[in-house]
């Protein structure tokens, strides 16, 4: 469903807001931010949604009514983030069942592709082996819940080729029900090159049924950092471009899943995770190879 799809540029997005409030006063740096504005963009959901199935309901209908697949991030699992900087959620599996039932009933059968919890598979060592049991069967529950609903492509975070190996993340995969969803994402708010993250998905995909992944390429134009650091790291920028037209074994599309100029986490002088930082925004785009 994705590969081939059209995706959708928000016109109210933060870095077009930005772009044009700069525009009469700093023309060059609007002319930069432009670069991430006129891109789609994953749209994100997660315990800040005080109804997701009307969040969700009212997204996909403005998106599919512009004739474009919607791109959403479901963010909310126990312990997410392990209680790091994205976390803070205090959601219960039963609370984190409900919760993707009303996403799932807000996308009301509407063409749309799901990533489905960055992170929570990749990181999941954090937690206690009875925890991770209780992650792959709420992940396989959320694969089930949008697999019933119908016209929806979900991918499963696999994190990414620095973390764990094609077959322990192929295991993870298999035990969070991968075989009812259309694939796996990688390099969600990472960095790493967009030709490692190649060979990483189709050794993975090797491994669980041939299922074809994505790659968020938004900010990965340089590579990580010799040290990899993912929060917030200096000297990056924005990569591939968005993209449902690849050319790649396996590869249904580039995706800015995570948007760029948003913070990683009160790090390396950034703000709260999920906030925007124009600043970094700009220096992104500034070092991107176009």
């Amino acid at each position: 469903m994705l590969a081939g799809a059209t995706l959708w540029i928000d016109p109210s997005s933060t870095a077009r807001a930005t772009a044009n409030s700069w525009r009469a006063t700093r023309p060059a740096d609007a002319a930069q931010l432009d670069k991430i504005a006129a891109q789609p963009q994953a749209i994100w959901f997660g315990d800040w949604n005080t109804d997701i199935a009307s969040d969700v309901a009212a997204a996909s209908r403005t998106i599919t009514a512009a004739g474009a697949t919607p791109v959403f991030v479901a963010y909310n699992i126990p312990q997410r983030d392990c209680g790091g900087l994205s976390g803070g959620n205090a959601v219960d599996a039963a609370g984190y069942q409900r919760w993707i039932d009303g996403f799932a009933a807000g996308l009301g059968g509407r063409p749309a592709a799901v990533v489905l919890e960055p992170d929570a598979l990749a990181g999941m060592d954090c937690l206690s082996a009875s925890g991770q049991q209780t992650r792959l069967a709420l992940i396989a529950y959320a694969v089930r819940a949008f697999h019933a609903v119908g016209n929806v492509a979900v991918y499963l975070d696999a994190g990414h080729p620095g973390w764990q190996s094609p077959a322990t993340m192929a295991a993870r995969l298999a035990a969070a029900d991968i075989a009812d969803a259309a694939g796996f994402s990688l390099n969600v708010s990472n960095f790493i090159a967009d030709a490692d993250n190649i060979g990483y998905g189709q050794a993975v995909s090797a491994l669980v049924g041939n299922k074809h992944f994505i790659i968020d390429s938004g900010r990965n134009g340089v590579g990580a950092t010799a040290d990899a650091q993912w929060c917030n790291p200096a000297g990056r920028a924005l990569g591939t471009r968005p993209t449902t037209h690849t050319g790649v074994d396996g590869l249904d599309a580039f995706l800015w899943i995570k948007p760029p100029g948003e913070s990683d986490g009160a790090c390396n002088g950034g703000p709260d995770a999920g906030v925007w930082w124009p600043d970094y925004a700009l220096g992104l785009a500034q070092r991107a190879a176009y």
